[in-house]
């Protein structure tokens, strides 16, 4: 049965307000470090995060495909577009948690434990576990891999420029820093924007709209739009937390981060893998303070950040299907 286009414009409505939020919460982290630098004002920040993440959206919809289909099979649920709704109210109610305490949690950890226990509660025998334990086997180990390779390439650069004068490899960096800042906003598009369309094409499939994972122009589009205009909001309480209290950055450490956290979220881009972009930033930004000085970076603000990313799922997971219950 077609589900009435009103209630599918309700979920469109509310996949966008999540792509909006997700803009001004999770793109905060894409320009945390070139803004706390000066590499950046806020507004050129902001102008560059908003263009970049919204080119970025419409270039790739392989990720869409694997939010849309891996945790459940649309075509298989009889109570689809409650599960959707359920999942992205969720979602952003989390989301707006934990931007109002300036903790940078993961969109894409709540939107997909969400969904997990949206159709868990709905329709138990129809969650995809091998699909769902794939994902977060994804989710966990890229920020492991970001911190990895933040540690890495700051130890590298330590090295180059140790004979260099700390002013002079500052002032370089910091006009580098705009590249990057351009080129993580712009994987953050690739990767995040993704999350979106894919909720939208499951909530389209599940609604007897179109019959494949096949993400539609208008979709791109207006995801595309809505995250572009969550970055220009901005969201300070984080960029505050992610630029300054995690330890104190310099135009180097931020183009080490920056560009350690995008190469792990277009990698995963390229291989269809939804990433938290959250936990690649941070992670990238906490391996690259360790290797500048282990004893410079917070550990006790660090420690808050990743007991946050690990109850993002079980939280969000448990209030959809509260909502399920509820509601449905």
């Amino acid at each position: 049965m077609v589900t009435p286009l009103w209630i599918l414009g309700i979920v469109v409505f509310l996949a966008l307000a999540f792509d909006f939020i997700n803009g001004f919460h999770d793109t905060a982290n894409a320009i945390a470090t070139s803004v706390s630098t000066r590499a950046l004002t806020p507004r050129r920040a902001i102008l560059l995060a908003a263009s970049m993440n919204f080119i970025g959206a419409l270039l790739f919809t392989g990720v869409a495909k694997t939010i849309g289909g891996s945790v459940a099979d649309p075509t298989k649920l009889d109570n689809g577009i409650n599960i959707v709704i359920a999942t992205l109210i969720a979602a952003i109610i989390w989301n707006l948690v934990t931007w109002w305490f300036g903790l940078p949690s993961s969109s894409s950890h709540a939107l997909i434990g969400a969904l997990a226990g949206a159709v868990f509660i709905s329709e138990p025998g129809k969650l995809n576990w091998s699909g769902f334990t794939s994902i977060v086997e994804g989710l966990i180990l890229s920020p492991i891999i970001a911190f990895a390779i933040g540690y890495v390439v700051m130890t590298v650069l330590k090295y180059i420029f140790a004979k260099r004068s700390p002013h002079s490899v500052n002032k370089g960096f910091r006009t580098v820093q705009i590249f990057t800042a351009a080129l993580q906003s712009f994987t953050h598009g690739t990767n995040d924007a993704q999350k979106a369309m894919g909720i939208i094409t499951f909530a389209l499939v599940a609604g007897g709209v179109q019959d494949n994972m096949e993400v539609p122009l208008w979709v791109k589009i207006a995801a595309a739009t809505a995250m572009a205009g969550g970055t220009a909001i901005g969201g300070w309480k984080i960029i505050k937390t992610m630029g300054t209290k995690i330890f104190k950055i310099e135009p180097i450490n931020g183009f080490a981060a920056d560009l350690s956290a995008a190469s792990v979220i277009f990698t995963a881009t390229l291989l269809h893998l939804p990433v938290s972009t959250t936990h690649a930033i941070t992670s990238s930004i906490l391996g690259v303070g360790s290797a500048k000085r282990f004893s410079a970076v917070k550990w006790s603000l660090a420690g808050r950040i990743v007991v946050t990313w690990f109850i993002t799922i079980p939280i969000s997971g448990v209030l959809a299907g509260l909502i399920m219950y509820l509601f449905f």
